[in-house]
């Protein structure tokens, strides 16, 4: 059985190349590190020395699994390659929050795609939203029979630099959108009160369609505010986290949280809302946790102006090393070990 796998918004370059730092991008490389040779659902034919590209409808899908990242179209995706086999082998891999979708009826063509087809998501609290949803809104013969399964996604931990101190502490806008969901005029507004008072650079790193968004904008004319493009390699984007001193969180809602990791793990004192999505990433006694833009603002201005001992109290907060911890419990070896162990229980072999 070969693996196929989905995703709407890929670009694959003419040299094989697939473009973009977003996170389905990187989950594509991820899957086809865990599933080498696998092939890429695109428009036009291909081959590449890493992959081979193929429309949806020419795949063998009698001995193919289609690893679906466009979960809410998977029956559309099963009408397609049930014309070739009576029983395709489809896996949903749900890598976003399911709050994405607020439409009644696409919540109900999400819950349908999760009981039909064996579902894999990008984080155990992910995993655990899906399954309710399954719950609430798929008829019960189909919720009863659903597969539904997840793991953190963890990262690549060998890609984390030793850290360079800036002179003038680092506050990182911790996301590539600005979106209403991330709410960026709370990052803005909270930031504008600490710069008044101490002195830092602000950076933000965007995809090229939210760099001429209305709050990307106003936050590039502020003097002590960088915004920019993404960095062009992974290298790049590591080295810049080793600068960083301190960033905001302020999203309502995430499925997991990669980008604040990396983070995190890069030495940055994270400054996190006190929601359930950013509890399920840290530890229960995780210091920097605001309900207020007030309680945020005080944080930060922590970070930014004691940043030492703020690191002391995150590993006070673990009882040793909360680099550790980091380590211990967002390794992306699990991920992978688990993806491939979810494909051989519900599928089969690959090979």
């Amino acid at each position: 059985m070969r693996i196929a796998i989905r995703h709407e918004d890929l670009i694959i370059e003419p040299n094989g190349e697939i473009s973009g730092h977003d996170a389905g991008t990187n989950l594509v490389k991820r899957l086809l590190r865990v599933f080498p040779g696998s092939i890429l659902v695109g428009s036009q034919p291909a081959r590449h020395p890493d992959f081979e590209v193929a429309p949806l409808d020419q795949l063998a899908a009698d001995d193919t699994l289609l690893i679906n990242m466009n979960v809410i179209d998977s029956v559309s995706a099963w009408r397609t390659l049930s014309a070739q086999t009576a029983s395709p082998r489809i896996m949903n891999f749900v890598w976003w929050d399911t709050t994405r979708f607020r439409d009644k009826v696409e919540q109900a063509e999400l819950a349908l795609s999760c009981a039909l087809f064996p579902t894999f998501a990008n984080s155990e609290r992910t995993a655990r939203a899906i399954a309710e949803l399954v719950g609430r809104l798929a008829v019960k013969p189909l919720a009863e029979r659903a597969r539904i399964s997840g793991v953190n996604l963890g990262i690549r931990l060998e890609r984390v630099q030793s850290r360079h101190e800036p002179k003038v502490p680092v506050v990182l806008y911790p996301a590539i959108y600005v979106s209403a969901r991330k709410q960026p005029r709370l990052f803005i507004d909270v930031v504008t009160k600490v710069a008044r008072k101490t002195e830092i650079q602000v950076e933000a790193r965007l995809t090229e369609a939210h760099l001429v968004s209305e709050p990307a904008m106003e936050l590039s004319r502020q003097r002590w505010a960088s915004v920019g493009p993404l960095k062009p390699s992974r290298e790049e984007y590591w080295d810049a986290l080793s600068h960083t001193t301190a960033f905001l969180a302020t999203a309502e809602e995430e499925s997991y949280g990669l980008e604040y990791i990396e983070a995190l793990l890069a030495g940055a004192v994270g400054v996190f809302p006190d929601r359930s999505w950013a509890r399920a990433l840290l530890p229960a006694k995780y210091p920097f946790l605001y309900t207020t833009p007030g309680q945020a603002e005080a944080m930060l201005l922590r970070a930014v102006t004691d940043t030492e001992a703020c690191r002391r109290e995150l590993d006070q907060s673990v009882e040793g090393s909360f680099d550790d911890w980091l380590r211990a419990h967002h390794d992306d070896d699990a991920f992978e070990s688990a993806v491939a162990e979810h494909v051989r229980r519900w599928f089969g072999p690959v090979g």
